[in-house]
C-alpha cells in the first residue's frame, strides 16, 4: 500500500488494490463464490474513518469527469496498476487478482443519482471476474470495502454480473448472465446505474439489465471502478446526475 502524508494527519491512499482467493461452494449455481478481501481501500483525501457518512451533504447537483485532468489516484503494486492515458483512466490487475478504486472525493456521491461511465477492454479480452462501475462505495472503520458493482464480460457471449462487497467480502447478487445489450471485444460499453432510494437499476448501452435493492443501506457512498485479471481496461466520460 502506498501512502502520502500531507499536513497534520491528512492521509491520501494512492491506490486501492485487493487480492483474490476462491472459496468453492457447491451450492453456488455457477461455482463462482469468490471471497475477496481488500488489503487497501480508497483514495480518500481525509483521515476520518467515517468519511462517506455525509457524502451527499456537499455533493454537486451534477458532475462530469472526462479524465482529461488527473483527479483520481494512480500507482502500481504487486496486485496491479492504475494510470491515465490519452484522456482515459486505465486499470490493469494481475492474474488471480482484482483492483478496486473509489472516487477521490464526496463530490462523486451516488446517493439518489444516475451514474454513467464508458468502459472498454483495450485488448478485447474479457477479465475472468469482469470489470465495471461501482456505486455507494465506502469503507468500514477497519478499512473493508463496501459497495455495489455492475461488472461486464465483453466476450463472444457478452454477459454481466451484479456484485456487492460487505465488510470486505464479495457476493454475487445477480449471477453471471448473458445479455445482447453488452458489446463484445474492444467496443466501448456505456454502463449506467439509476438510483432511486433503495432501488438500484443497472443498464448497459441504454438497455435495462436488472434491478436490486440496497438492503445493506450503503446509499451515502461514492462512485468507483473495478477490474480483474491481467487485461487492461479503460474508463471515460463519467457523469453523476442528482
Amino acid at each position: 500500500m502506498a501512502l502520502i502524508v500531507v499536513g497534520a494527519g491528512l492521509v491520501v491512499l494512492v491506490i486501492a488494490l485487493a487480492s483474490l482467493s476462491t472459496n468453492t461452494n457447491n451450492s453456488n449455481a455457477n461455482g463462482r463464490n469468490e471471497n475477496r478481501n481488500a488489503n487497501v481501500t480508497t483514495n480518500t483525501n481525509t483521515n476520518s474513518a467515517n468519511a462517506n457518512a455525509n457524502a451527499n451533504a456537499t455533493a454537486p447537483t451534477s458532475l462530469a469527469d472526462d479524465f482529461s485532468e488527473q483527479k483520481w489516484s494512480t500507482g502500481q503494486s504487486p496486485f496491479g496498476k492504475i494510470w491515465y492515458s490519452n484522456g482515459e483512466y486505465h486499470m490493469s490487475s494481475f492474474a488471480d487478482k482484482f483492483v478496486v478504486m473509489y472516487a477521490p472525493s464526496n463530490d462523486y456521491s451516488t446517493e439518489n443519482a444516475t451514474v454513467k461511465v464508458t468502459a472498454r477492454s483495450v485488448s478485447g479480452d474479457a477479465p475472468s471476474a469482469g470489470f465495471g462501475l461501482m456505486v455507494h462505495c465506502l469503507q468500514t472503520r477497519d478499512k473493508k470495502l463496501e459497495d455495489y458493482a455492475l461488472l461486464i464480460f465483453p466476450s463472444d457471449e457478452p454477459a454481466y454480473e451484479i456484485i456487492m462487497h460487505k465488510a470486505g467480502v464479495q457476493s454475487a447478487l445477480v449471477q453471471k448472465t448473458t445479455s445482447s445489450a453488452i458489446r463484445s471485444g474492444t467496443s466501448p460499453n456505456q454502463l449506467e446505474v439509476r438510483i432511486r432510494g433503495a432501488e438500484l437499476s443497472f443498464y448497459a448501452n441504454g438497455q435495462l439489465l436488472t434491478k436490486v435493492t440496497d438492503t445493506a443501506n450503503f446509499r451515502r457512498g461514492r462512485a468507483g471502478f473495478y477490474t480483474s485479471d491481467a487485461y487492461e481496461v479503460a474508463f471515460d466520460d463519467l457523469t453523476i446526475e442528482h
